[in-house]
């Protein structure tokens, strides 16, 4: 417990006044303490615009959605990273609506709004690669002016645990974690020579070559997948119009929802099944794992669900948290080598295969969990990622508010026995996408110890 003096509580500096026990623990007096003994400057005077936040466009207005640029809220913001997988895209009708947030490449962006410390304070670099893009209001846009400071260098700072810690102390706690633009620009950030920040930037520059490696190998297997199942570049023809006997709709299928006999369908199954190798249905290809498992409230668990997972098929991070503390949605307990796919439609592209560092962890009760024998992990990723059986995913999905497939439907989408040799050479380009992608993840955690270290001196 600390003690302070009423006439303590204003800063004269900052011009607030806080009454708030958060903003003067320990963890905090110590950060600041540190970056006393260096020359510092208040991150609102190293930038060429002020920190500002997006907004979301009217979610009523179809107009405004489904173009091509992302649109990035609170869970694709993760350390040092942007997940790819964006549940919405913007038209260039809504990015318009959201002019003062364009975001450019070297703008950084952290999350200023969330449920718990752990998610208010990510920040991340914006890539080239990444564009076009926008954010939402939960997201604070930091653009540096380059001749003040080196943006890469500024990102990787806000990412040590001085630099998160600072963003901390000005937030406030209320229903929610908060941040606004204003407090963004008060953190205290120290001014090493340009050489250091350099070096920085340099290491960033690496990593962003290494995780684009990365992401080509990935998309190599994927070819080699579909052009091996002839589905490479394969367009069902869109037809408006199927019409279909009742013994072969409803008296078969017992569904009455048009969506279910598009003809895209039946020519994706179609496809599946003349393969030469042949196919099985997910309920003889594969173990499902679905039974129950119950927390013990006193031991602490990794948890993974929807927005833990990359578009490259990788889990990103997992929360920590305590048995009686979970959500009763965590009652999955997956292994290493398990694939994990989405039955959430919107969501269905979100698979993944278990690594050795989520082995015994939770996943949530969204994720159908399988092991097969008959086709390796790093192919059945593929298989459920793929074109083909998405849309048979999709197809499966049934539901009002939530709209999700079902046990039955799932496990009875085909999949094609894919040749042995294939899914051997699927498997190394996955492991070695892998591979890659923890080297780049190491290269930034290298910059990030660099930054701590300079600043502990």
């Amino acid at each position: 417990m600390r003690v302070l003096q009423y006439s303590s509580l204003k800063n004269e500096i900052d011009k607030t006044f806080r009454l708030d026990a958060e903003h003067y623990r320990k963890k905090y007096q110590i950060s600041i303490s540190k970056l006393s003994n260096l020359t510092t400057k208040r991150l609102g005077s190293l930038l060429s615009i002020p920190v500002c936040t997006g907004h979301t466009p009217s979610m009523q207005n179809d107009s405004f959605y489904g173009g091509s640029v992302k649109f990035i809220k609170t869970d694709n913001v993760r350390e040092n990273k942007i997940t790819d997988f964006f549940t919405d895209y913007l038209s260039d009708k809504g990015a318009s609506k959201l002019k003062k947030s364009n975001l450019i490449s070297g703008d950084v962006i952290t999350t200023i709004i969330g449920a718990t410390y752990d998610i208010v304070g990510r920040t991340a670099m914006v890539t080239n690669e990444l564009l076009p893009a926008n954010i939402n209001q939960n997201i604070a846009l930091i653009r540096c002016n380059s001749n003040k400071i080196n943006p890469y260098f500024l990102n990787c700072y806000l990412n040590t645990y001085i630099g998160r810690a600072m963003l901390h102390y000005h937030s406030r706690q209320t229903e929610q974690v908060n941040l606004n633009c204003r407090e963004v620009e008060r953190v205290l950030v120290p001014i090493f020579n340009n050489e250091f920040q350099k070096s920085i930037e340099e290491l960033y520059k690496k990593s962003e070559k290494i995780i684009l490696d990365s992401k080509i190998t990935y998309q190599t297997a994927q070819n080699l997948l579909l052009e091996h199942l002839g589905l490479k570049g394969f367009n069902p023809p869109v037809k408006k119009v199927n019409i279909k006997s009742f013994s072969d709709s409803f008296g078969t299928s017992s569904r009455l929802d048009a969506e279910f006999y598009q003809e895209k369908y039946e020519d994706y199954l179609k496809k599946i099944q003349s393969y030469p190798y042949g196919c099985e249905p997910i309920r003889t290809v594969c173990k499902l794992k679905d039974a129950n498992y119950t927390p013990k409230d006193n031991q602490t668990y990794q948890y993974i669900e929807l927005s833990n997972i990359g578009n490259s098929g990788d889990i990103t991070g997992a929360s920590l948290d305590s048995g009686c503390n979970l959500p009763s949605r965590a009652r999955r307990k997956v292994s290493k080598n398990d694939v994990i796919v989405s039955s959430i439609e919107g969501s269905l592209a979100s698979c993944a295969i278990v690594s050795e560092q989520y082995h015994q962890a939770l996943c949530s009760t969204g994720f159908y969990v399988v092991s097969s024998k008959k086709i390796n992990s790093e192919t059945l990723l593929m298989l459920f990622k793929s074109e083909p059986i998405q849309q048979l995913l999709k197809q499966g999905c049934s539901g009002t508010i939530l709209t999700a497939i079902n046990k039955d439907e799932f496990l009875n989408i085909p999949l094609p026995l894919v040749d042995a040799n294939i899914q051997t050479q699927i498997a190394d380009l996955i492991r070695q996408s892998d591979r890659l992608r923890q080297e780049s993840q190491a290269l930034l955690e290298e910059a990030k110890r660099k930054v701590e270290q300079a600043i502990e001196g």
